[in-house]
């Protein structure tokens, strides 16, 4: 099983091109994995964007051997009252975060574990801050491979 794991900013200044981008990985992992676990975050444009792109790149390549997958850093009332709508468009949800840890440092364990177990780590990350940043700093910090759409697309932009 081939691990991606995504992260990114809430939100996305260039929606499109970062749809395109996703897209096209997304399709070329398909062609190229065998089996594949696409990992998930919930809300936000880039998870929107990925979530999107998986299920169309499903339907355009095959779904035969790959999983989008709902990882979420703690159940609640909304989850667990929309799981059954949720498993309507992820193919499964996990919460990946241990019940004891504190509801704000629920993301951040939550996206520890998600890089711990990826191949690869792809981000949408602008800023020098928050979150997703954070995540990217990690998956550095652990020799992950890693894309950054935000940065490739700079470069491209420069």
């Amino acid at each position: 099983m081939y691990t991606v794991s995504f992260f990114g900013h809430r939100v996305v200044q260039r929606f499109d091109d970062a749809d395109g981008a996703v897209y096209g990985l997304i399709c070329a992992l398909l062609r190229e994995k065998e089996r594949l676990d696409f990992l998930v975050g919930f809300g936000g444009d880039f998870n929107d964007i990925v979530s999107a792109a998986v299920r169309r790149a499903h339907k355009a390549v095959r779904d035969d051997t790959a999983t989008l997958t709902l990882v979420l850093p703690y159940e609640n009332a909304a989850t667990r009252k929309d799981s059954n709508l949720l498993l309507q468009y992820y193919d499964a949800i996990e919460v990946d975060v241990p019940a004891d840890t504190y509801f704000k440092a629920a993301y951040s364990v939550r996206n520890r574990r998600v890089i711990d177990r990826s191949d690869l780590c792809v981000f949408y990350v602008e800023r020098e801050s928050g979150g997703a940043y954070a995540a990217l700093c990690y998956a550095r910090k652990k020799g992950k491979e890693i894309i950054n759409f935000a940065e490739n697309m700079k470069r491209l932009q420069d």
